[in-house]
């Protein structure tokens, strides 16, 4: 399957690029998320460096057939309609497991958001496991990981890096994606 994946990633035109975690436990921010593409690109990129991940994914995409194939993928379905205690789940689940990547796309949408969902900060944080940074830069047709970040910053310290490290990184639909001005 690394090989596929590789040679996929190549006929596309994209490349890896960064030095991969070591940690086998840690929530993987991924930015920007503007097109159904990055996770494409992203899956390939994981499959071609042995990088087996789960993916918070609304649960409306978990129907008959597709859900099994979602879950296959490392799919977790997220409830939004409900007040479902997502980060002492996932807390959980780190907890209770030897290795565990899980993977968030804090804009929570394709479309444009300023307000990033701040769960990946906290379930790193109650977990104590690092942050690392994905990302799809489509000027570059890069797909990479930066870090690590660790639970134990100040939150606006965590927010500056963000900023920072996604000003530059060029989403399949620009005027799709903005820094976020949240709150942690």
């Amino acid at each position: 399957m690394k090989q596929i994946a590789k040679f996929l990633l190549f006929l596309l035109g994209w490349k890896g690029e960064g030095k991969l975690p070591e940690s086998r436990k840690y929530v993987l921010v991924v930015a920007p998320h503007t097109s159904n593409w990055d996770y494409v690109i992203g899956k390939l990129f994981f499959y071609a460096y042995g990088i087996s991940s789960h993916v918070l994914m609304k649960k409306e995409l978990f129907f008959f057939p597709l859900g099994l194939f979602l879950k296959a993928l490392g799919g977790i379905p997220l409830d939004r309609s409900r007040n479902e205690n997502m980060v002492k789940k996932m807390v959980k689940i780190f907890k209770a497991q030897d290795e565990f990547i899980l993977t968030i796309t804090p804009e929570g949408s394709r479309k444009k958001s300023n307000n990033w969902k701040t769960g990946f900060y906290y379930i790193a944080k109650y977990a104590k496991v690092p942050l690392y940074l994905g990302y799809c830069n489509y000027e570059k047709k890069v797909v990479g990981i930066n870090g690590p970040h660790f639970y134990d910053q100040k939150p606006e310290d965590c927010l500056n890096i963000l900023n920072e490290f996604y000003k530059d990184k060029v989403p399949k639909f620009p005027g799709n994606f903005s820094l976020h001005e949240m709150q942690l």
